[in-house]
Parts: structure tokens; sequence; C-alpha cells
């Protein structure tokens, strides 16, 4: 368990966006911060926003990583476990907060918006929270000494931040706190995976079993909901594929036991 250990300093790192979000709030920087970002980031189209939004989805990021159910199952373990923290997090932190979002407080046409106008509930950002735990997680859980390429999985979750602004839904302040909760969740989520037993992770578990399951439900929301926007329907069909293709594999794993992986 040594080399997964979290260092003692990485449970700090979350203040740092934390505070940010604090001299944005306090110093009367929410609207002009936002409004910057809002208008920079219509440099690049709608789509590329969009796609960004999906991965902070809960929904769509278990899908989109679902192959690591036989691939790497500790580190889906960890993001599983981490985004059902998240989630819970984010529930509890909006409502207690309970804060408005742009669209609640801004004229309408004074920012660009895509999808619906979403009113309350604005800190933190669930998506940069759901994306950031993710990132924490997986890296965390992994090897200290592969743990280096999976830094560029906090740039991608800054992004999915980003996107948030960018589509007209959340404060900057609202994504550095998502940031900042999201790095703790993940921190948890990868506490709780590194003591999984080993050998409960082969595909041949029970706890693979239940993940198998949670793939068939995933694509069933993926068929019958909207991800966020509408201009994730190709992401969300690439979803369904994936977790298709990788519950194929999944079952012939039930009857061929797959090289170099617990049995």
């Amino acid at each position: 368990m040594s080399n997964k250990a979290i260092p003692h300093f990485a449970w700090f790192i979350p203040l740092a966006p934390l505070a940010l979000a604090g001299v944005i709030y306090f110093g009367e920087l929410q609207s002009s911060s936002f409004l910057f970002i809002n208008r920079f980031t219509q440099l690049l189209p709608d789509t590329l926003w969009a796609w960004l939004t999906f991965l902070g989805n809960g929904w769509g990021i278990f899908a989109l990583t679902f192959p690591l159910l036989l691939l790497a199952p500790r580190l889906l373990t960890a993001g599983i476990f981490s985004g059902a923290i998240a989630a819970l997090a984010s529930s509890i932190l909006k409502g207690l907060f309970d804060l408005p979002r742009p669209a609640g407080l801004l004229t309408e046409g004074s920012f660009y918006r895509i999808g619906e106008a979403l009113l309350h509930r604005a800190f933190p950002s669930g998506h940069t929270l759901t994306a950031f735990a993710i990132a924490s997680a997986f890296y965390f859980s992994a090897d200290k000494n592969k743990r280096t390429p999976l830094l560029l999985l906090f740039l991608l979750a800054a992004l999915v931040g980003l996107s948030r602004s960018a589509v007209g839904a959340h404060w900057l302040t609202d994504v550095l706190g998502g940031a900042g909760f999201g790095i703790w969740c993940g921190m948890f989520g990868a506490l709780l995976a590194n003591y999984f037993p080993e050998n409960q992770l082969g595909p041949r578990k029970i706890w693979a079993h239940l993940i198998a399951l949670g793939g068939v439900i995933a694509m069933y929301i993926h068929l019958t909901q909207i991800m966020d926007l509408e201009l994730n329907l190709p992401l969300q069909y690439l979803s369904i594929a994936i977790v298709a293709a990788t519950l194929v594999f999944y079952i012939k794993a039930q009857f061929t036991q797959i090289p170099g992986k617990a049995k």
C-alpha cells in the first residue's frame, strides 16, 4: 500500500483553488471574471465546450472509462468510489450554499449561453467537481512510478471546469470550488480503492458483475436521455458503443482467462 500512498502535503493542495474562489467572490470579481472567460471562450466552437462538459457528467465519464473494467479495474473502482462521493458532496454543498448562477443574476443577452438557462444551486460546479474527483482518484490509485502521465488528467479536468463558464452555467468561483472539493473526493475514493482486495478485482468476481450491470444502466441512460446538451449526442452514441464492446469482452472473459489479470 505504501507504493500507492497519498503524500500528506497533497491534502492541502485543494485549499489553493478554494482560497482563490474566496478572493474572487469577496473581492467582487465574480461577474467580471465570468464575463471575461465567457467571451474569450467563444473563440472556440460550441461543440468543443459541450463535449468537455460531457466529461464532467458522471454517467458520461463512467461510460467512456468503462474499458478499465478489464484493463485497470482498480482505477475504475477508484473512479466509481470517488464519483459516488462527489455526487453526494455536490448535492450537500449546493444545498448548503444555494447561490444563484449567472443566468439568475445577469441580464439576459449579456453573456453567451449554450443550452437552457440554469438559475440556482451554483456553488460548486458539479461537473467540475466530478471531473477533478475522477482525475484525482485515477492519479492517487495508480502506483507512484506511473502517476506522472496522469497529471494530464488534471489539465483535462480544468478544461471541463472552463467549459462550465463557456456554456454560461457557472461562475469562475463555482469552478474553483468544484476543483478543490473534487480533488478531496478523488483522494478519498482512491484511499478506499487502494484497500479493495486484489483478489476481488477479476472479471469473474461479484464486484465486476455489479460494474457490468452499471454499464448496462449507463447504456440505457445514454439512449433515453440527453446528457446536458444536444451537441453531446455523438458522444453519447460513442459511449454506448464503448460500453457494448467492453461488455462483449467481459462476457468472453467469463469463459476464458485474461492473461495477466487476477482470477
